[in-house]
């Protein structure tokens, strides 16, 4: 696939010398900065991409896509290309040594439009998501742009940028610094970034292999996610293996904190390794990266008019898969409340909601993501006695299984303490309270999921409410739908725009939805 580029060009306001005020600049076009201005222009908003790059970056890097980030790309036009060209798949399994010890199902009920998890190269996605804002005529995506300065004031804030054509200025009313794990604008902004940097070292190598080829039973049509502790092609240590797009393979293995990393790189000693775990068969090794991880966060999320989001807000390690997926989540719940803020429809505080919901969701992720690295890396004669004996546990019982602990996959967070929330008046039974994201279903002409996005939604069960100036989708009272959602005849529920639910009752009232309506968009009921 050839990867586009976005080159420079002098533009009319380095030529001009006067800044042309723009509603929002986003620094970074990475995934998590290209979704959100693909979602801000959806909502009609002018956007700036900049970058000090002016090309996509090479090798898988982040790689599994969660059912939840694939429903964001959906609604911006993209998820069935990822969905179509990477590897579908739900399955995972563990083994200590070549005996599994844990296996799971991400999706084990069907009725969802998008799978549990899709394994595509970050190239590629981010190839997908640049041609798409390529194709937008209210996104501007400016390569070889560096971020050297930012000021704020009353009426905005001014970025300096270095290009090849010297220094110049740009106005913005507001600023997302989506610019990696050493965001210039994080440092700009003076935020601390505190947490745990963890000294264990991993080799990434994406190989291609032979025609044929099905070392250690690997089927092709049969994907699936396989971690090893301890097994005897890399002793001592642990390896990941997922299928990728395009016939390859990525492999992760763990190097230890001792590694002699000049050698590690060393792609003789790169395919030596690779050649233990693939049984002899035949290999083409494409790429390879090491890494070190950490786990994570900003102090705020938010500085004025300049706010944080994916690794420059939050870092976690890759056992998971909660390092993209909770970026592009970050840019699903800040786009429409930008948006409505630079509409006059939202007030201040929805802006604020935006930092204490995925500072929650960074907080739940590092959790996850500390408790994984603490089992897969133990640092402690305690830790490493405690895996010991789960993983002899859960070869024998299942209740050890749950323990064996190779990285939780991505899980979007609830936001059941949101302000933005409306909490239950009424006893419910079952389905996602005020908070929680607002699941899939397959529906008459299509699935609910397509239903979301482009504004607020009424959901209304087995009944038709009086017009609203919102949109209603009437669903049958009983059904798939009906019972994810816990709702009987009469029932309704309100859909933010980001698929979360923000109220819901088992009976219709006009002045409790103005209400609900009023407090998700950051505003005082009157």
């Amino acid at each position: 696939m050839d990867l586009p580029r976005y080159p420079y060009h002098q533009t009319l306001e380095q030529r001009s010398g006067q800044p042309q005020r723009r509603p929002v600049v986003i620094v970074g076009a990475g995934p998590v900065g290209l979704t959100l201005a693909l979602d801000l222009a959806r909502r009609d908003v002018p956007v700036v991409v900049i970058d000090d790059s002016d090309h996509i970056g090479e090798g898988s890097r982040a790689v599994c896509w969660a059912q939840k980030t694939l429903e964001v790309f959906d609604r911006l036009g993209v998820g069935e290309a990822v969905a179509r060209e990477g590897v579908r798949w739900q399955r995972g399994r563990v083994f200590r040594g070549e005996r599994e010890a844990y296996a799971f199902d991400l999706q084990p009920e069907g009725g969802h439009k998008m799978p549990a998890m899709v394994n595509l190269q970050q190239d590629q996605v981010e190839a997908r998501l640049v041609r798409a804002v390529q194709l937008d005529g209210r996104i501007e995506l400016r390569g070889r742009h560096e971020l050297i300065g930012l000021e704020q004031d009353e009426g905005g804030v001014t970025l300096n940028l270095r290009t090849p054509d010297g220094l110049f200025d740009m106005r913005a009313d507001w600023v997302i610094g989506c610019d990696g794990a050493r965001s210039p604008t994080r440092s700009l902004l003076g935020l601390g970034f505190h947490g745990q940097v963890f000294e264990d070292r991993f080799l990434i190598a994406d190989v291609r292999l032979g025609a044929g080829a099905r070392p250690r039973g690997l089927d092709p049509a049969r994907p699936e996610r396989w971690f090893w502790f301890d097994p005897p092609f890399h002793p001592g240590q642990s390896v990941l293996l997922h299928a990728q797009a395009e016939g390859l393979w990525r492999i992760d293995f763990q190097l230890g904190r001792e590694a002699d990393l000049a050698a590690e790189r060393d792609p003789a000693r790169i395919r030596q390794r690779v050649a233990a775990m693939l049984d002899g068969a035949p290999f083409e090794l494409v790429w390879s990266s090491i890494y070190q991880f950490s786990c994570r966060r900003a102090d705020r999320f938010r500085a004025g008019r300049v706010l944080l989001a994916g690794d420059a807000a939050h870092q976690v390690s890759p056992f998971g898969a909660r390092g993209a997926n909770s970026g592009v989540q970050d840019a699903d719940n800040l786009g429409w409340k930008l948006a409505a803020v630079l509409r006059g429809e939202g007030g201040d505080g929805l802006l604020d909601s935006y930092e204490f919901e995925r500072i929650e969701a960074a907080d739940d992720n590092i959790g996850h993501s500390t408790r994984a690295t603490d089992f897969i890396s133990p640092r402690s004669a305690l830790s490493r006695r405690l895996r010991r004996a789960a993983l002899d546990l859960a070869a024998r019982t299942d209740f050890a299984k749950p323990l064996v602990n190779s990285g939780r996959l991505s899980q979007p967070t609830a936001h059941v303490d949101s302000p933005l929330s409306t909490l239950d008046a009424e006893a419910w039974d079952a389905g996602p309270a005020p908070g929680c994201p607002a699941p899939d279903a397959p529906v008459e002409d299509g699935w609910l999921s397509e239903q979301f996005g482009a504004g607020f939604v009424l959901l209304a069960f087995g009944w038709s409410p009086p017009a609203q100036d919102l949109r209603v989708v009437t669903l049958p009272a009983e059904g798939v739908a009906a019972t994810r959602y816990g709702a009987r005849p009469g029932s309704v529920h309100l859909i933010r725009p980001d698929a979360i639910v923000a109220a819901r009752w088992h009976r219709f009232d006009a002045e409790a939805l103005r209400a609900a309506l009023a407090r998700a968009h950051g505003r005082a009921y009157e």
